[in-house]
């Protein structure tokens, strides 16, 4: 019985740890939202089967896989980039990328639905 408490007890703090980590990401809608009126770069870096199905128009498809050799194709460095992606952990992923790259401005505008179509 107390193997099973301790099971609940660490599923309850892995649980707690990723809502944590999660809520953490830096995903703010508000401020991706300003970013595109401005005129922002957006980067979707999801798969190109995903971004096939519907993307944010004018947004270029960079997949997470490939952003490390592609930093090129997203622009200046002083630019300002909002990155989505479907859920907001690969754009986390991505942001994190672009700014170990040098680039200054970059926004998590985590899943593709919190950018107005």
């Amino acid at each position: 019985m107390i193997i099973v408490w301790i099971g609940l007890v660490l599923l309850v703090v892995v649980v707690f740890a990723v809502t944590l980590r999660l809520g953490a990401s830096g995903v703010n809608r508000a401020a991706a939202e300003a970013k595109v009126t401005q005129g922002a770069t957006v980067i979707d870096v999801r798969t190109p089967a995903e971004y096939a199905t519907g993307h944010f128009k004018g947004s270029r498809n960079i997949p997470l896989q490939e952003l490390r050799k592609r930093l090129a194709e997203a622009g200046a460095k002083q630019d300002a980039i909002v990155v989505c992606c479907a859920s907001g952990v690969r754009s986390t992923k991505a942001v994190r990328m672009l700014t170990a790259a040098g680039f200054t401005d970059v926004t998590n505008a985590g899943g593709l639905k919190n950018l107005a179509r």
